[in-house]
């Protein structure tokens, strides 16, 4: 396993410091949903956790090593990240596109070895998506594109998936199919760490969240710890009322309102 952690981590753009003061340990094994209300942070909180923001103050730390001073493949051996948008591809196939999961192992032009290939395979099989490896990106439906550059993060066989709003733009279906294939991911020992916007898929899907607000990490813990009425309305001015998923005792948040001044 890899440990994730921060210590006295602060963000900033254009000497703006935007993320404050945050010292987290991203639980080991676990699924972590980052909530909170939009410009809280979140996406900048990870982009640093990934190496792909430098702090402006404070320590990113991966097995207790600051992530500043490992090589950029090491990083990418350790953490595989996955931003909002991803880039367009033109003209390349599933399979291609997920081989580039594994150019942090790659020395010079040697070339994709057999332990590669191996790699490619399960994530492509993993992820569903043998059928439609010779297709091209452009040909698929948002659900199977989004589940290709989880693919290319998973054949990256790292400890660590970071996921910034994995789910958004997709319909209530793929969105299931998307969360339910990082829970199995989850379950063969990956530790997940994702921004996400649906409360009740926060909660249904995540073993433990953390709650930002302009810029702070104000709360942490289990579902069942941080969806109660007070700490709701701490981080997004609502009122919420609950009940329970069932087979299970996590919250289910069944409808809420705005609450202007509290």
């Amino acid at each position: 396993m890899t440990k994730l952690t921060t210590a006295d981590l602060s963000i900033g753009y254009d000497k703006k410091i935007v993320v404050k003061d945050i010292t987290v340990e991203v639980p080991e094994g676990q699924i972590t949903s980052l909530i909170g209300p939009n410009g809280s942070g979140k996406s900048t909180l990870l982009k640093a956790l990934a190496r792909i923001l430098e702090p402006a103050q404070g320590e990113v730390l991966i097995n207790d090593e600051n992530v500043q001073r490992l090589d950029t493949k090491a990083v990418a051996q350790k953490i595989a990240s996955l931003s909002q948008t991803s880039n367009p591809v033109n003209g390349l196939t599933v399979e291609e596109i997920v081989s580039h999961g594994r150019f942090p192992y790659q020395k010079g032009f040697s070339g994709l070895k057999e332990h590669d290939h191996q790699l490619i395979q399960w994530a492509l099989e993993a992820t569903n998506l043998q059928g439609l490896k010779e297709r091209t990106l452009t040909t698929l439906s948002g659900g199977q594109q989004q589940r290709v550059w989880i693919a290319m993060a998973l054949a990256q066989d790292t400890d660590i998936l970071i996921l910034d709003e994995p789910i958004t733009f997709l319909d209530p279906a793929h969105q299931l199919e998307i969360l339910e294939l990082l829970q199995e991911i989850n379950r063969q020992g990956k530790t997940i760490l994702m921004t996400i916007h649906d409360l009740n898929h926060a909660s249904r899907f995540s073993d433990y969240l953390l709650g930002m607000k302009k810029g702070e990490l104000i709360f942490q813990g289990s579902p069942k710890e941080i969806f109660t009425a007070d700490k709701l309305l701490n981080l997004f001015d609502i009122q919420a009322t609950f009940a329970t998923f069932p087979d299970t005792d996590k919250p289910l948040v069944v409808a809420y309102d705005l609450v202007k001044e509290h």
